[in-house]
Formats: C-alpha cells, structure tokens, sequence
C-alpha cells in the first residue's frame, strides 16, 4: 500500500513537473524533435520527457539513430529548435571536426578515448615523442567535460571561426596565473597538495606552451600569435587564457596516448585533470572573457590564405 501511493505521488509529481515546463514558451515538449549539443557537436534528438528539477526544466532526450545506452538527461541550454540557421551550424560543426570527411556512423563526441601505448612501430611526432603505429587501445582516458564548458568552447569557435573576432591579448588572469590559484584554492580547502599534483600542473602548462602554435589556434588567430609573441618574447602560458587552456583538454588524450602510463596513474591523472575541470567551471565568470574584443580579421581571405 505505502509503495503504491509513494509511486502515485512520484508520478503525479512528475506531471506537475512536466506541465511547469510546458507554461514556458521558450522551453521544449515532450516528443518535440530538436537539435542537441553532445561534447562538440549538434546532433538530432527527440524529447522523450520534461521535468522541472531543482528551478529549471529538465529534459530526457533520445539521440536519433544511437542506442538508447544514450539517452540522457539535458537542460536547455544543450537543446535547439530545428531551424535553418542551426542545422547550418550543426552542418559547419561537423565539417570543423571532421574536415570533409563523412561522418562514420554516429559516434558521442562527450568521451574522448584514446590509446597508451605499448608496444608497435615508432615514428617521432612533431612534438618529439614517440608516435605508435598499428596498435590496439590497451586503456582508455576519458575526460567528461562538463556541459557550461562544451558550450564555452562552442561559442568560441564560432566567435573566431565563423564571425572573425578575435580574443585581446595578453590575458588577464593568464594561464599560468589560473594554475597558480588551482594550486592556491586546493591548499586553501585543506586538500592534501603533493608533489603529483604540483607535477600535474606543471605538465600542463609545458604541454600548453608546447602544443599551442601547432594545436590550439584557429587559422585566424596565428598571425596574432606572431605578433604577440615577438612583441612579449615569453611564453604563451603568460599570454593566453582560459580560453585556450580549454581547447588544450581537447587534445590532451591525444597527446597523452604517447605517455607509457600504468593503468593505476592513469586513473589517478583522470581524476585530477576532472578536478581542474571544475575548478575551472566554477570560475568561468572571472577566468573566461565576456566578449571578444580583439582586431577583427577577414575570415574568408587573410585566414584561409594560411
């Protein structure tokens, strides 16, 4: 009798929810086909059921033609209408993260998986490590980047991509400043802070410095670069931001794939860099710029002559 009114009550709960969500125009419905955000890209997905959780209308959604292993909880922010302009979007997403090349299947970009490697034919990669050829993944990294930040990079991309707008540099805070109050705020929680995490961090800033003119910039950003780097004679890591930081956690499975990493620290690192993740998120109000207010370029003459 109890689980049949706790079920009652959970149910009618749940169409209460639902209808709260409804009242608003500017939200979704149930059954509603819409365009959603999964990692980096915009995929079709259909509305399965909406709730109103903690202030904001929640929405369980379907991504058409994946397995249901998919489905998943979403807010609004992740979620468009089915217009031109966004299936114009979704289309210049696919085409940036794939280059011309058709998309094989529908694969969720939120995980990036990426092989250590063991043993197999060595060539030298353009950052002097050790590149492995032929080998199957003996262990996955997995970086779950939270949903504010998959946005954060988004628009990002579109500001400099598609509107031709530039960050001002030099930032402030810098990146080696906000690993500084990482290491600052971990202390000052009373988090046991050891040689590893010290070493995490300056890992990642010398990966950071390294990895940014060949990885992390835009076709429109690179004379800039040259610019501001001949100007400053320092490094990037006191010259770029947040901003850059973050696209450096999209290429970091990439550039750890050729660390010989046991299973154990791998885990151990995965935690770490999650943990930064946040510590980022928290801060996306004073580490992240409000608007782009650099030079302005020509992205279809001056970026793609390059």
């Amino acid at each position: 009798m109890g689980t049949a009114n706790s079920e009652a009550k959970d149910e009618a709960i749940a169409n209460f929810d639902g209808e709260e969500c409804k009242k608003d125009s500017t939200q979704f419905s149930e059954g509603e086909k819409v365009l959603a955000y999964h990692g980096l890209l915009i995929y079709e997905a259909k509305i399965q059921r909406a709730e109103f959780r903690k202030k904001e209308c929640k929405y369980f959604v379907h991504y058409l033609g994946w397995s249901k292993n998919w489905d998943e909880w979403v807010g609004a922010d992740r979620l468009m209408k089915v217009t031109e302009a966004n299936l114009e979007k979704q289309r210049k997403l696919f085409k940036y993260q794939n280059g011309d090349k058709r998309l094989k299947g529908h694969i969720p970009q939120g995980k990036l998986k990426v092989p250590i490697a063991g043993r197999g034919k060595k060539r030298k990669s353009e950052f002097g490590v050790e590149d492995k050829e032929g080998e199957e993944a003996e262990h996955l990294l997995k970086l779950q980047m939270p949903g504010i930040l998959k946005k954060q990079l988004v628009d990002d991309w579109e500001l400099i991509s598609q509107l031709g707008k530039l960050i001002k540099l030099p930032r402030s805070p810098n990146v080696e400043e906000i690993l500084k109050k990482y290491l600052e705020f971990k202390l000052k929680r009373g988090d046991m802070v050891g040689d590893s995490l010290v070493e995490v961090l300056n890992g990642l800033r010398s990966y950071f410095d390294k990895a940014l003119p060949a990885l992390l910039l835009y076709k429109a950003e690179r004379e800039q670069y040259a610019e501001v780097i001949s100007e400053n004679n320092t490094s990037p890591s006191s010259i770029y931001g947040a901003e850059h930081l973050l696209r450096l956690f999209v290429k970091l499975p990439d550039l750890l794939a050729y660390t010989n990493m046991e299973e154990e620290a791998l885990n151990v690192l995965q935690q770490k860099l999650a943990d930064f993740l946040r510590f980022l998120q928290k801060n996306q109000s004073s580490f992240f710029v409000s608007s782009y207010d650099g030079p302005q370029v020509e992205i279809h003459s001056k970026a793609q002559k390059k």
